[in-house]
C-alpha cells in the first residue's frame, strides 16, 4: 500500500513538472513550442473530428451518416462521436473540423433558431438552418474550421440536403459529401447514385460509402451511424465496427463468383497463342 501512494505521488509531481515546464517554456521569450518534444505540451492538439460525411435526399426525407472516429493529431480520443447533431426536431447537422468550433456554432444555431421560431411563429425550415450556418462560417471564415452538412425535413420543401464547407459557401444539392474521407468516395458517389432513388437504396448507398471511407482513410473509422428524417420523425441506426457490410450484399458476391467460375470454364478461341509462323 505504502508503494502505491509512493507511486501516486511521484507521477502526480511529474505531471505537475510537465505542465510547469510547459508553461514556462510557452512564456519564454525566443521560445517556441514547436522545437519541444510534444510529451511536455500535454494534449496540446486540437481535437478534430476527421470525418467522413454524406447525405441523400429521396422522395420522403433524407438518409444521413457519418463514422465515428475523433483524434487529437495521432491520438483517437473517441471511436464512438456522434457527429449527427439534431438542430430542431427534424434538422441535423453533420460536422467535420475542427469539434470545439462545429460544437459552438451548433449551438449558437439552436439558440438563433428557438428565437426565430417564437417570432415568425413557425417551425424553422431546412434552409434557415443552412443559412443560419453560412452566416456564422462565413462571417468567422478565418478563425474557424467548420465543414458542415445540414439536412432535414420541413413541410415547405420536404427533405433537403445543403453543403457548408469551409469559408460559408451553402448549396442545396441531392447528395453532399465532406470530411476527410469524402477524397474517396467521388468516384463511388458518381457511379452509384441516380436521380430518384428509393429509402432503401439511399440507406445502402450512405452505408456503403461510410464503409468505403473507413476502409481507405486513415482519419476516419469507429462505427457507421445512420439518421433517416421523414416527415414521421427521426429514425436513428447503428452499425458496429465489425458490422460494417465488407462484402457489400451476399448477392453482388454470389454474382461476382459465378461469373469468374463461368470465365475460367470459357476458353475463348482468340485468346489462345498461336505458333509463331515464318
Amino acid at each position: 500500500m505504502t508503494q502505491f501512494l509512493y507511486f501516486k505521488r511521484d507521477k502526480y509531481f511529474h505531471i505537475c513538472r510537465l505542465k510547469m515546464s510547459a508553461a514556462m517554456v510557452s512564456n519564454f521569450p525566443g521560445m517556441c513550442k514547436d522545437t519541444f518534444p510534444s510529451e511536455w505540451f500535454v494534449r496540446g492538439e486540437e481535437v478534430s473530428t476527421g470525418t467522413t460525411l454524406v447525405a441523400v435526399e429521396f422522395a420522403d426525407g433524407v438518409v444521413i451518416g457519418a463514422d465515428s472516429k475523433t483524434s487529437m493529431g495521432t491520438w483517437v480520443a473517441n471511436r464512438v462521436t456522434d457527429k449527427l447533431t439534431p438542430v430542431t426536431d427534424t434538422i441535423f447537422v453533420c460536422r467535420s473540423g475542427s469539434a470545439a468550433d462545429t460544437q459552438a456554432v451548433t449551438d449558437v444555431v439552436k439558440y438563433k433558431l428557438s428565437f426565430a421560431e417564437v417570432e415568425q411563429g413557425r417551425p424553422a425550415t431546412v434552409k434557415d438552418a443552412a443559412m443560419c450556418f453560412k452566416d456564422i462560417v462565413y462571417e468567422y471564415r478565418d478563425s474557424l474550421m467548420a465543414g458542415l452538412i445540414v439536412a432535414g425535413f420541413d413541410k415547405v420543401a420536404g427533405g433537403k440536403v445543403y453543403a457548408v464547407p469551409v469559408g460559408g459557401m451553402c448549396v442545396n444539392q441531392p447528395v453532399a459529401i465532406s470530411g476527410s474521407g469524402s477524397t474517396y468516395l467521388y468516384g463511388l458517389i458518381d457511379d452509384k447514385w441516380r436521380p430518384n432513388m428509393s429509402r432503401a437504396d439511399c440507406e445502402d448507398l450512405v452505408l456503403r460509402a461510410v464503409t468505403q471511407a473507413i476502409l481507405r482513410d486513415g482519419s476516419s473509422g469507429g462505427c457507421c451511424r445512420m439518421a433517416i428524417i421523414t416527415k414521421d420523425g427521426v429514425e436513428r441506426k447503428l452499425w458496429l465496427n465489425n458490422e460494417l457490410p465488407i462484402k457489400w450484399s451476399p448477392k453482388d458476391h454470389t454474382q461476382q463468383v459465378q461469373k469468374e467460375q463461368k470465365q475460367k470454364q470459357f476458353v475463348n478461341p482468340m485468346e489462345i497463342e498461336k505458333p509463331l509462323q515464318v
